[in-house]
């Protein structure tokens, strides 16, 4: 479905020039980061209008020290409607254009309220809908068939009829780190959000075995969640002695920080691992049920109007290397949470990722690397 296709017919173009503007992202982590290619086309285009981000208060992080943005505003936590309620009267009008760049009820209510103007995305299922339609003075429909998370974004562009900038914006701080590793170092973000995009545990012993070997020091990264200290702590004692677990230890804006220096970056499909490619660090991304089209990393200095991986395969772009689990059946990507269909399920396309494949693209990538990654291997 082209983008025209998916746009609200309007034979007016919508030009404004909003002086107030607020942008919209209540989903998790990544989908913050990927954002920022968004603000960044609003603030070149406005550029002396002021630019706020409504945004869980998990994710406050993640827009640290960005330019483009003037405030963060914390969005409350599980609220009731009474709640909500005041939220929606203390923004009321208040911004001459408002975004939800998501198709959810409590979003585009937001974006319908606070701005004179308001776009937003809604559901391409009729009956959820409608009401949407006439909330919004204008939308862009989110379907099935969409695209990859940032070029989303940045169909609001042909809204406002504004250049699109490309550029993920990480995090940036002052603060020092209070742990710096020695180089060469490898970054390891093990442990996702959920079971079913983990990869398993003796892959990973087994490529820290093979970085080590090579000279790097192991850098493990992840939250301060016990269940998550705990998991690495075990996985931990299986390691060289040598090895920096920072889990917990860093804000966002350190972590990028740590990652912008290393040699490469190994994660699952999680948050960390977008933001380890917008750092423009060599980025090996393990994915398994998740579609890489739609929700792969998007890689550093990317400039094109198409998805940078398709849906099937494993591939270098730019400083991104996406790999896919492996699967004997032909369902991958299946978009589900796991064979069982939870959160907390294993994925059998990335239990038959074996640590071989992995080691060997890695291998291979770093020789064919500029001299700042070969390794005499």
């Amino acid at each position: 479905m082209s983008i025209t296709s998916r746009v609200m017919p309007n034979p007016k173009p919508l030009n404004i020039q909003p002086k107030r503007i607020l942008v919209i992202t209540l989903r998790y982590l990544g989908d913050t980061l990927l954002t920022t290619p968004l603000i960044s086309s609003l603030k070149q285009a406005y550029p002396d209008a002021k630019i706020d981000v409504l945004l869980p208060s998990g994710n406050l992080g993640m827009l640290e020290g960005n330019p483009d943005v003037d405030r963060l505003l914390a969005m409350p936590g599980k609220s009731g409607l009474k709640a909500f309620c005041k939220l929606l009267l203390g923004l009321f009008r208040r911004y001459d254009l408002a975004v939800s760049t998501q198709a959810g009820d409590r979003p585009t209510l937001i974006a319908a309220a606070a701005g004179k103007t308001s776009i937003g995305f809604i559901p391409s299922d009729p009956a959820k809908a409608w009401w949407k339609r006439l909330l919004l003075t204008r939308y862009l429909i989110f379907g099935p068939d969409y695209d990859n998370a940032v070029l989303e974004n940045l169909r609001f562009c042909e809204l406002l009829h504004i250049q699109r900038s490309y550029c993920l914006t990480p995090p940036h701080t002052l603060t020092a780190i209070p742990s710096k590793p020695n180089s060469p170092y490898a970054v390891l973000h093990i442990m996702p959000q959920w079971r079913y995009k983990q990869w398993h545990a003796e892959g990973w012993r087994q490529l820290v075995e093979f970085l080590d070997r090579q000279g790097y020091q192991i850098v493990l990264t992840g939250s301060g969640q016990t269940a998550e200290q705990r998991a690495l702590q075990t996985l931990q004692k299986q390691f060289p002695a040598s090895a920096l677990n920072l889990a917990g230890q860093l804000s966002l804006a350190q972590l990028t920080e740590i990652i912008s220096d290393a040699d490469l970056f190994v994660g699952p499909d999680t948050g960390i691992t977008h933001l380890a490619a917008a750092t423009g660090t060599l980025t090996f991304a393990l994915f398994g049920p998740t579609d890489p089209k739609k929700w792969a990393p998007w890689p550093h200095g990317y400039r094109k109007d198409y998805a940078p991986f398709p849906s099937r395969g494993s591939s270098l772009v730019n400083n991104v290397y996406l790999l896919q689990g492996q699967t004997d059946q032909d369902c991958l990507p299946c978009q589900l949470e796991g064979c069982d269909r939870h959160r907390e399920s294993r994925s059998a396309c990335l239990d038959q990722l074996t640590a071989e494949q992995v080691i060997n693209i890695i291998d291979q990538t770093l020789r064919a690397q500029t001299p700042n990654h070969a390794r005499s291997l």
